[in-house]
């Protein structure tokens, strides 16, 4: 059964990549899985130094709205990590696509060295 996959890239301002990956690493996506959500795979565009990508997993385009419309709406990431993450970033760009299973858990390994 195929799942609806969110590619979201983010482009950074200038000299903060090290601070997002911290944000990221350290605050935001231990929340996102502490909430449920399909973390498939986070890091930085082999291409370009400032931009960083974020992959999720969802049921479907309801499940992908619930789950963001919950955590995105909750006072822990509001009060949390949220003013630390947006700071960094300069523009953000979402895609959707369905992907089976099988391409999904491909995406989970890390990238070649």
């Amino acid at each position: 059964m195929p799942r609806l996959i969110e590619v979201r890239t983010y482009r950074l301002k200038p000299e903060t990549s090290v601070r997002f990956q911290r944000a990221m690493l350290e605050r935001a996506l231990p929340m996102l899985r502490e909430r449920g959500m399909d973390v498939v795979a986070f890091g930085r565009s082999q291409h370009e130094h400032e931009s960083w990508y974020l992959i999720r997993a969802y049921r479907d385009h309801a499940d992908l709205v619930a789950q963001q419309d919950a955590f995105y709406g909750s006072p822990s990431w509001r009060e949390g990590p949220r003013a630390e993450v947006i700071d960094c970033i300069a523009d953000y760009l979402n895609t959707l696509l369905w992907l089976s299973d099988a391409a999904i858990d491909e995406l989970r390994l890390p990238p070649p060295a």
